[in-house]
């Protein structure tokens, strides 16, 4: 079993380990910055929010809702005791995102995979900064 503190290798001291949260930190922010700005304009509901709403075919009125449900995914993000759930969750809310700019024909790299480019942010923040996690998913042999 692991825990939450298992011992860092030798080749991993110090520095490497500091550089290492450092980039977790900022790959976490990035995502967590872009999503709190994200669920704000739903929330408020603003006038291109409605817009974007109604040419990906949803009701504008649905905005504050996901922008609510939003807020809660990037708060358990947020919080190191629940930052795994919310990674979870986040990963579902941007799937939906994948999908619906998918339907609606939107360009391939820039917009429908735009929010897999996040859910990467997501993830790799995490993945650096939590030990748990690397050693649940080794990227190296």
């Amino acid at each position: 079993m692991h825990s939450a503190t298992h011992s860092v290798p030798a080749s991993e001291a110090g520095p490497i380990v500091k550089a290492r949260l450092v980039a977790g930190a900022i790959m976490t922010a990035v995502p967590v910055m872009f999503l709190l700005f994200d669920s704000i304009i739903k929330v408020l509901n603003v006038a291109p929010v409605v817009e974007s709403f109604a040419r990906l075919g949803y009701p504008g009125g649905h905005a504050p809702v996901i922008g609510i449900l939003e807020l809660f995914c990037i708060a358990l993000y947020s919080n190191p005791r629940t930052s795994f759930l919310g990674a979870i969750l986040l990963t579902g809310f941007l799937g939906g995102a994948v999908a619906t700019h998918l339907r609606v024909g939107d360009p391939f790299l820039t917009h429908t995979l735009f929010p897999f480019y996040v859910g990467v942010l997501v993830w790799g923040g995490l993945t650096l900064r939590d030990d748990r996690l690397r050693a649940l998913i080794p990227l190296r042999g």
